[in-house]
């Protein structure tokens, strides 16, 4: 939290003290690690996990062998009279594959557990940074809720002040109705902040399934501890991830254009001696037109584009990297700079048109400006926080802030 000043009324209003103690407080780790054990989206991701390792298991099942069973002569004119001459065949057919198809399919079956894994742990980066803007966006209504109070506070105060000199006759009525607005609008912008601070508590509650009504936060808008500067390791992995994938795609259309021969054998009935012979076959197919050389360009095509997307997508969270560590250092400098320098001189303004009201040096309206200058840099104030956490949020986000706590939600997860 910034630290609280009785010397500037900003430090006053930036800083929420005295929070009611609530049934559950929270710091941004453990709003984290909580929505990452509950959250509804990660079960889906578990189950898609499931899903691919049951591919797995399919993709290693042999080809079903078939039966054929064959009448041959069982009607005609003649000696070829029903049954007479008839001969029954029953063979027992079997695929043969070739070529590694059933390994090129395990391992691709492998391969999308690995791509399911890995855009688990995607997902799990995208829904902590969620879950940080939340938590920091109660903090951002905290911060309101308080500016809203001050803001009150110094309109009730002008609002005396309009009032004694109105009822001395030395200010017009009009002045007393100006100031009752202001104390009115002061009144209604703090109903909505504290509506807004509950939406937010809500809102972060509600990523775990809890009740905002019972929550509270502590840690501070500026936040510290991710000294991390290189790239989230689940983005690479995912890249790297959908790449093999389509390396192990490549391997099973080149896989397809090797011919798979069918073996049989079986029994054949001959009604008109009553003896049985034995057959057998192969079936051998001719791999002259279709060698399925489309699929596998197709294939490598994909593979091509996979992988010059995965480089092309590094270099830009690269590029996204030091834009955004530089955006977020020059938002908080304006917000530092607006709270120590530009707030100490509008509230000093204030209390010197405030003085200069009371001896009669002012009108309430050079009050008013003084007043709004107030509002005017609390405003100013809180658009280069709002900008430092959105652009904070993202820089987290892509460096990986929480990649040990996602480690540790993965640790009953097993691999390929």
């Amino acid at each position: 939290m910034l630290r609280y000043s009785r010397a500037a009324l900003l430090a006053g209003a930036l800083l929420v003290t005295g929070a009611p103690s609530l049934a559950e407080t929270v710091s941004l780790d453990q709003a984290v690690a909580k929505a990452l054990e509950t959250a509804p989206l990660l079960r889906a991701e578990e189950a898609a996990i499931a899903a691919a390792r049951a591919g797995k298991v399919q993709a290693d099942v042999r080809p079903n062998p078939s039966v054929t069973v064959e009448a041959e002569n069982f009607v005609g004119t003649g000696p070829y009279s029903v049954l007479r001459r008839a001969e029954v065949t029953a063979t027992y057919n079997q695929p043969i594959e070739r070529g590694g198809k059933r390994a090129a399919r395990v391992a691709l079956a492998e391969r999308d557990i690995g791509v399911a894994m890995a855009s688990a742990n995607v997902t799990q980066l995208e829904l902590a940074a969620a879950v940080q803007r939340s938590f920091l966006n109660i903090l951002i209504a905290q911060q309101i809720e308080a500016i809203a109070k001050q803001q009150l506070s110094i309109e009730q105060g002008l609002q005396s002040e309009a009032l004694r000199r109105v009822r001395g006759y030395k200010d017009p009525l009009f002045v007393e109705t100006r100031a009752a607005a202001r104390v009115a609008q002061a009144q209604i912008a703090l109903e909505q902040s504290q509506a807004k601070l509950r939406n937010a508590r809500n809102v972060l509650a509600s990523f775990w399934g809890g009740d905002g009504d019972d929550l509270d936060v502590v840690g501070e808008l500026v936040l510290g501890g991710n000294q991390k500067t290189e790239l989230a390791e689940a983005d690479r992995a995912l890249e790297e991830a959908r790449v093999a994938r389509a390396s192990a795609a490549v391997n099973v259309e080149q896989t397809r254009k090797t011919q798979d021969y069918t073996v049989n054998g079986g029994t054949r009935f001959i009604k008109g001696t009553n003896d049985i012979a034995l057959v057998a076959g192969i079936t051998i197919p001719i791999g002259r037109f279709d060698r399925n050389q489309g699929n596998i360009e197709r294939a490598r095509a994909e593979r091509l584009r996979l992988e010059l997307t995965a480089e092309a997508n590094r270099l830009e969270r690269l590029r996204r990297r030091a834009s955004l560590g530089a955006e977020a250092a020059l938002a908080l400098s304006r917000a530092n700079s607006i709270k120590s320098e530009v707030y100490p001189r509008v509230a000093k303004t204030l209390a010197q048109v405030r003085d200069g009201y009371n001896r009669g040096g002012f009108s309430f309206r050079d009050m008013q400006d003084a007043a709004d200058a107030i509002i005017a840099a609390q405003d100013d104030w809180l658009t280069a926080m709002i900008e430092y956490r959105d652009l904070q949020t993202e820089l987290d986000r892509l460096t990986g802030r929480f990649d040990a706590s996602i480690a540790a939600i993965n640790e009953g997860y097993t691999q390929p």
